[in-house]
């Protein structure tokens, strides 16, 4: 299961794989991903819905005779990829992860060409593709809402805890 190159790029949520460019793009901006989380995408996305087994993954990644902590480099490399995707483990948009199976490409994945980059008029019958992907980009959108929310709260807690900190202090040392 080679990564040879393909001139249609793979579309997902605000994202287009361009495996001929080597490339991953968010909303038409080059996106950095080192080669080896590069090749899992890859790997994921054309096989999307589908579990890619930590076998799978190892020969595809590691050849015969390539001496690695498998776990520890999975792990760290679906880590860099969900980083880029903007994807969490336990609530995820584009990659599960199947406990000591694999992992499955969860999102719905359009092969490029004009309907996956929205330029196809919603009469040639693409009305729910752009429905789909307009849903997508707002549960992404939530997502990082969230997580934004979760941060606020956990600073606001932090900042009380040092006021009262400070507070304890003050009344200590009169």
């Amino acid at each position: 299961m080679g990564t040879e190159p393909t001139s249609t790029p793979f579309c997902f949520g605000e994202f287009e794989l361009d495996i001929a460019a080597g490339e991953l793009r968010r909303n038409s901006r080059r996106v950095k991903l080192q080669p080896q989380p590069f090749k899992l995408l890859v790997l994921l996305v054309k096989r999307a819905g589908v579990l890619v087994t930590r076998e799978e993954i190892r020969s595809e990644l590691w050849p015969e005779g390539t001496f690695v902590d498998f776990d520890q480099s999975v792990n760290f490399t679906i880590r860099q990829i969900r980083d880029v995707l903007r994807d969490v483990a336990d609530r995820p948009l584009y990659i599960e992860t199947v406990p000591r199976r694999g992992y499955r490409f969860i999102a719905p994945v359009e092969t490029g060409g004009a309907a996956a980059r929205g330029q196809v008029p919603p009469e040639s019958g693409t009305t729910s593709v752009h429905l789909q992907k307009a849903l997508w980009a707002n549960i992404a959108e939530l997502r990082l809402a969230e997580r934004r929310q979760r941060n606020f709260r956990l600073g606001a807690a932090v900042a009380m805890l040092l006021i009262a900190c400070l507070v304890a202090f003050l009344i200590v040392a009169n």
